[in-house]
């Protein structure tokens, strides 16, 4: 499908399916193990620790610039991570166009809406770790819905940061 086509399959509503786009969700949490896991490895031996509570939140911010920087890379250079690939769509601005940095950037940041809400009602008001998982799926579930309320069927952190999943070629 070229650019045009999937400009018009998006004037005609076609932007990928829901389903398909939280399935390329589940593919790129498969992979981003793998990323999280070598980048806490570099991170455990070259700070020499011994304790996951040792430097704890350095090691959350790190694999946060880490994940955030395979994102930006992959959304600023052909804008498709392997699992977009799979899927076959891929992310532009609002007017089809590449994504940029700060856009990519923001667009990262925004999607932490998906699960950081949710998850800072647990130690706000000391929620049993069932209760902050129900939560946590209702969220997601609401958050994922939402894209009935969008005209072009768009995440909210998309429209939010002028980005958008649209249809790409097959190569």
């Amino acid at each position: 499908m070229s650019m045009a086509a999937s400009s018009h399959a998006l004037v005609d509503g076609q932007a990928p399916a829901l389903r398909r786009r939280l399935l390329c969700m589940v593919y790129e949490g498969v992979l981003l193990f793998g990323v999280v896991f070598i980048a806490g490895y570099l991170f455990s031996t070259l700070t020499q620790q011994r304790n996951g509570l040792t430097h704890h939140l350095w090691l959350m911010s790190w694999l946060g610039l880490v994940v955030g920087a395979y994102f930006v890379w992959f959304w600023t250079h052909g804008g498709q991570t392997l699992p977009m690939k799979t899927w076959r769509f891929r992310l532009v601005d609002a007017h089809l166009q590449s994504v940029s940095i700060p856009r990519a950037t923001l667009r990262y940041v925004l999607s932490w809406l998906w699960w950081l809400p949710p998850l800072a009602l647990h130690p706000m008001f000391g929620l049993s770790v069932p209760l902050t998982l129900a939560i946590l799926i209702g969220w997601i579930a609401l958050w994922a819905a939402a894209t009935t309320l969008d005209a072009d069927r768009q995440f909210i952190h998309d429209r939010l940061a002028g980005t958008r999943l649209v249809p790409a070629e097959r190569r």
